[in-house]
């Protein structure tokens, strides 16, 4: 007979007091309601790795909407449904929770979502993806807090070993490869033998998922601590090359985005501008295509290759700050600091901060309105003088409001 485990007491010292006391309300409500209700998933497996996790999902053997409904008049938080799916979201006083009724899955063919079936909570656990994502905590009285582990997640766990639940798995969903390497160097665990196999078998699956279920994944690596581990794993395992065949995961890749965590900007689009920065052109727009990236973040690819081009111009260490102002203007911070991270020339570092840190501020005191007071009709006129003072302003030419309009006069008076 296996050996009951109790997680209560990890619950009770590792979640905060106020998602405790829910899970215990939880809990009674289901069980008033003659249902059963499962903490499951990731938050299991980071309890017993005794790690912080607060994304909460519940899995409810009935009706999780019916639930999700009356636990929202309890906590006076709001409910988002989605009856086609039996899913529902809960928000209160700054916490959320996912709670869907328990279901099985079947494939009609690889890399198609999956056709969706009430069932128990055992066929939820073995819709998983790994073992280790594949145990349940029990919630309402009189079991609360026993372990569901039908897959052996928790010996798994010990063991550090990352393992499909069936030779399937990859076949039907080949984003759990991606999943696996993302886990693996997360936790700093080693995909299991069998499933180190089946991953490299099923590598030419990936090519049945849609570009948008493959961004996603890759945005979700993004955002681990160390997402070049990912990206390294990934290319020594033929992964990598099936988002294009040039792409590379190395040491040089690992340092760009070591350096790019100490930047402000949002990591996700500066990650993969540093990532696709080393293709051509062509194979920029391959990327941008296969992965069906957003406008703004296909910009963003552009025009890093575009100002990479440019690095030559910026090499120049007697350049005006003007002509920096020139050539960096017009570009997404993004695309400029993956060339700041990406050049080697000290000289083109310090005009892309130069730029980055002063240059973009500067603007001339005077405007259009004043230029009219000063006798400057509107029309092409008055724009290239604006541009002539902006240039002014940048060399340092001229300080102040009063040095402009001096500037302007002159160049009035010799008819410029």
């Amino acid at each position: 007979m296996p050996e009951v485990i109790n997680l209560a007491d990890k619950v009770e010292k590792q979640l905060p007091a106020e998602l405790v006391g829910f899970l215990r309300t939880a809990g009674e409500v289901a069980a008033g309601q003659g249902q059963s209700l499962y903490l499951v998933g990731g938050v299991v497996r980071d309890l017993l790795l005794r790690r912080v996790n607060l994304d909460l999902d519940l899995v409810v053997e009935g009706d999780a909407i019916k639930l999700a409904l009356q636990l929202a008049e309890i906590t006076g938080g709001k409910v988002i449904t989605h009856s086609r799916f039996g899913t529902a979201k809960l928000r209160w006083q700054g916490w959320s929770v996912d709670l869907a009724t328990a279901r099985s899955e079947s494939y009609t063919k690889p890399g198609t979502l999956p056709t969706v079936k009430p069932g128990s909570i055992d066929t939820d656990l073995f819709r998983r993806d790994f073992t280790i994502n594949a145990m349940a905590v029990e919630l309402i009285p009189g079991g609360y807090g026993r372990l569901l582990d039908p897959h052996r997640g928790k010996a798994d766990l010990e063991h550090q070993l990352i393992r499909v639940l069936h030779e399937k798995s990859f076949i039907d969903d080949a984003t759990r490869i991606w999943r696996g390497l993302r886990y693996e160097q997360r936790l700093d665990f080693q995909l299991e033998t069998d499933t180190l196999k089946l991953l490299k078998r099923d590598i030419p699956m990936l090519e049945t998922i849609s570009g948008d279920r493959i961004r996603h994944e890759l945005e979700r690596i993004f955002q681990e601590e160390y997402p070049e581990k990912v990206l390294s794993r990934a290319e020594k395992l033929g992964v990598l090359s099936t988002l294009h065949p040039s792409l590379k995961g190395d040491s040089w890749l690992s340092e760009k985005f070591r350096q790019a965590r100490s930047s402000s900007l949002p990591l996700s689009g500066l990650y993969l501008a540093l990532l696709a920065y080393r293709l051509t052109d062509e194979e920029n727009e391959q990327l941008i295509s296969h992965l069906k990236l957003s406008k703004s973040l296909g910009q963003t690819l552009r025009d890093t290759n575009h100002l990479k081009g440019e690095l030559g111009w910026l090499a120049d260490p007697a350049l005006a700050p003007s002509r920096v102002y020139r050539l960096l203007h017009g570009y997404s911070q993004s695309a400029l600091i993956a060339n700041l991270l990406a050049s080697d020339s000290p000289v083109v570092q310090g005009h892309i901060r130069l730029f980055r840190d002063k240059l973009r501020y500067v603007k001339p005191s005077l405007t259009g309105n004043d230029l009219i007071k000063m006798g400057v009709p509107p029309g092409p006129r008055m724009k290239e003088i604006l541009q002539q003072l902006h240039g002014a302003r940048l060399d340092g030419k001229v300080k102040s409001k009063k040095e402009e309009e001096e500037l302007v006069r002159r160049w009035a008076a010799r008819g410029k």
